[in-house]
């Protein structure tokens, strides 16, 4: 801690070098800071990420829901996160896309606030998710430039919002493999399920939970 603030870094993972230092958050600026010769930036178009985007966001609609009531206090393995809070913060993030691309700064918080008070119940919060997905949709669907070459403002820098895409669309597809596994751990057949083609070329973690 003390070296982050000496550096004057306030988040991490921060990659540094004497008194040289970056936001490890993007690879690409991983590697032009190590001066190594790597092929960076997302595999898959901006349109490709919005389809999966889609597909995640569609299939939390209807899985989410099927977790009882009873079990959203629960908090997840390795973390002092409840089964509500996920839920929402699975939707929240596609929601943050969409107010960096009009303007907003991506910060640390602002994925993280959560559900307000009238979303309690797993049936709330898929209606929540609904209004995202129709949200996202009408900012995509009637854009004329798609080519995710806007520079938005997070807070790792700017970036390309098609970088900020890819980040926001294997973010949101860990947090629904999450969910698989919570209502696996609860006895729930899911209504729905996704193979591995649905997370293929995307930066995905290699486990579902934090160690």
């Amino acid at each position: 801690m003390n070296e982050l603030r000496r550096l004057g870094a306030r988040s991490i993972p921060v990659l540094s070098r004497g008194d040289e230092w970056i936001f490890a958050q993007n690879i690409g600026h991983v590697v032009k800071f190590l001066g190594l010769n790597e092929a960076t930036g997302p595999v898959l178009s901006p349109a490709q990420l919005m389809e999966r985007l889609d597909l995640f966001v569609r299939t939390a609609i209807q899985i989410v829901p099927q977790m009882p009531d009873s079990l959203l206090s629960t908090e997840v393995p390795n973390r002092p996160r409840t089964y509500l809070a996920l839920s929402h913060h699975l939707f929240r993030i596609p929601e943050g896309l969409l107010e960096v691309a009009a303007g907003a700064t991506l910060i640390n918080d602002m994925l993280t606030n959560g559900p307000s008070p009238d979303q309690k119940t797993s049936a709330s919060i898929a209606a929540y998710g609904q209004q995202v997905l129709a949200a996202m949709h009408a900012w995509w669907d009637p854009k004329t430039d798609k080519t995710g070459q806007q520079i938005v403002q997070t807070y790792y820098g700017p970036q390309l919002l098609h970088e900020v895409m890819e980040r926001t669309t294997w973010h949101c597809g860990q947090h629904v493999r999450q969910w698989f596994m919570l209502l696996g751990m609860a006895g729930i057949t899911p209504v729905v399920t996704l193979d591995d083609s649905a997370f293929a070329k995307l930066p995905m973690p290699s486990s579902v939970w934090d160690g």
